[in-house]
């Protein structure tokens, strides 16, 4: 058979005022840009999980929501995709289908809304593909009816001997960023986030061997790369992470990835994360307010414990070369119109050389969703295309939704300007400095 893996690539916005906002504030479009320009590792892992024999290509929709002429010659279609663009996903889908191919569905959307999925596919993944798809394979080629494959059928992934991800597919396109997966899961499982749909399993971490496997692949396929971990958060087991940065380093690839503020404990890996060539951690702080972070963890209340230091632990970090982009989720339960006021205090004075500002967004499936939807707070149930994280799709508890959006358009004009971006990026040039110098120690007269 020739398979298709399908990609839905890029990020959506619907809010106008935001989005013309986003024209013209650079800080405001770096990440989104960033994400745009990733491969599905997901869908090149299924390719390499894929029995042989068959054709395989790789693709992504187009920006208009249309897909590749080329996949209407295969025989079987992967889609994978999340909530805001699920929509276009099933339209693709069904174009396909009434073309005779036949379509498998997967994702975390699915994952959520499975039989939502089936009314648009021949064949729907739930959960971790990995063991799922060899199955969808074969039910493909046996011309099988419509069926749900759900992971948990299929025994637990063995995460830390996945097999190489079809990097090759990659030939002949250009992307910015590899995706590059090295750990999966997260301990603290936060009610809106939406990655917690396919992980039922406790965090997993990756064998080093491995990973240097996957390195070396990619860059045999791009010298220059720059390389993005697909981690949920990498840095949780500092002693594995300490290997990993060894790696890194000797690989000498620049690279980004995930993880939470207690990377800072470690100061022996901040020290090698320096020395291996990585650009920035993303870090979610959600809130500058211990108390509304408090709760909103399935596993403690890790976030509201570590606020307090959450400063002092962005500077160690920054202090040795590693930018932070800290991310912050507005209109949380318990935070009103001061908490953007109280972000954009907390983002100058620590010299945050990145700052990412969403909304609350309650994804199906969540912990969130399922208690917003009991409460009735959801402004629009089924709207799926606005789970964005760039368009209010919950009422929030502590202000009214246009206090919201207004909160949102000032945060972001003031975050994002051009003043603003120089004012902290000095003061992250000036912790650089006064670590350097302490090192150094002082100079001889």
């Amino acid at each position: 058979m020739k398979i298709g893996f399908l990609a839905m690539s890029g990020i959506r916005a619907h809010d106008p005022k935001l989005l013309e906002l986003g024209l013209t504030l650079p800080g405001f479009v770096e990440r989104s840009r960033q994400i745009a320009a990733l491969p599905s590792l997901g869908l090149l892992m299924l390719a390499a999980v894929t029995p042989q024999g068959h054709e395989l290509v790789y693709g992504e929709a187009e920006a208009d929501g249309n897909e590749p002429l080329e996949f209407f010659e295969c025989d079987l279609v992967a889609i994978g995709t999340f909530s805001a663009q699920i929509f276009e996903a099933y339209a693709i889908a069904d174009r396909l289908r009434a073309a005779g191919v036949r379509v498998a569905l997967g994702g975390l959307h699915v994952s959520a809304r499975p039989l939502e999925a089936l009314a648009h596919a021949d064949y729907v993944v739930v959960g971790e593909g990995e063991n799922a798809w060899p199955h969808v394979v074969d039910a493909a080629a046996r011309l099988a009816p419509q069926r749900l494959f759900r992971a948990a059928d299929f025994g637990p992934v063995d995460f830390a001997n996945l097999p190489l991800p079809r990097y090759d597919l990659l030939r002949g396109r250009e992307y910015n960023r590899i995706t590059l997966q090295t750990s999966r899961g997260c301990p603290w499982r936060c009610d809106f986030c939406a990655s917690t749909i396919m992980l039922e399993q406790r965090p997993r971490r990756r064998t080093i061997a491995g990973i240097e496997r996957d390195l070396d692949a990619i860059l045999a396929l791009r010298p220059n790369a720059f390389l993005e971990l697909a981690d949920d958060n990498t840095f949780v087991d500092k002693i594995w992470g300490r290997e990993l940065a060894g790696l890194l380093a000797a690989k000498g690839a620049p690279w980004f990835t995930e993880t939470d503020i207690s990377v800072a404990d470690d100061p022996v890996l901040l020290d090698r994360l320096a020395e291996s060539h990585c650009r920035q951690l993303l870090i979610g702080l959600e809130s500058p307010h211990a108390r509304t972070l408090s709760g909103i963890e399935q596993r403690g209340d890790f976030k509201a414990r570590r606020a307090a230091g959450a400063k002092a632990a962005i500077r160690a970090i920054q202090s040795r070369g590693i930018t932070v982009n800290g991310c912050f989720v507005l209109g949380l339960d318990g935070d009103g119109p001061q908490v953007f006021d109280d972000v954009l205090e907390f983002a100058r004075d620590v010299g945050l050389y990145e700052v990412q500002i969403t909304y609350m967004t309650a994804f199906p499936g969540t912990p969130l969703h399922e208690r917003l939807e009991r409460e009735g707070r959801l402004l629009h149930p089924g709207a799926w295309q606005i789970c964005t994280l760039f368009d209010v799709n919950v009422r929030p508890s502590d202000m009214s939704v246009e206090e919201l959006r207004e909160g949102m358009y000032r945060l972001s004009r003031e975050l994002y300007s051009r003043s603003a971006l120089r004012e902290r990026r000095r003061k992250y040039f000036a912790q650089r400095r006064a670590r350097k110098q302490v090192l150094d120690g002082p100079r001889a007269v």
